[in-house]
């Protein structure tokens, strides 16, 4: 996945912005950014605070190393089963 050019803290003001009464297409484009990307921000992260976000960001990064620890976790265990079944 790309990373964003706009840090967590951006997101949240950006989003703010918009709550506090701005127009969408107006903070879109004062910011560089597209209307459906404000979109996506605002299904993902509304309502959020910035250390919600930081948290979210730091549990999504914990799962994706999890994930792939379980995959060669589960390939190893795979291999070695196929090894022994082929000794017996």
């Amino acid at each position: 996945m790309k990373k964003s050019k706009f840090s967590e803290e951006q997101i949240v003001r950006i989003l703010k912005e918009v709550e506090a009464g701005a127009k969408v297409a107006e903070t879109c484009r004062k910011h560089g950014i597209s209307e459906p990307t404000y979109y996506v921000w605002k299904n993902k992260y509304a309502g959020m605070e910035v250390s919600q976000l930081r948290h979210l960001k730091d549990v999504e990064v914990e799962l994706a190393r999890l994930k792939r620890m379980y995959a060669d976790l589960a390939l190893e265990h795979h291999a070695l089963k196929d090894v022994l079944s082929r000794k017996l």
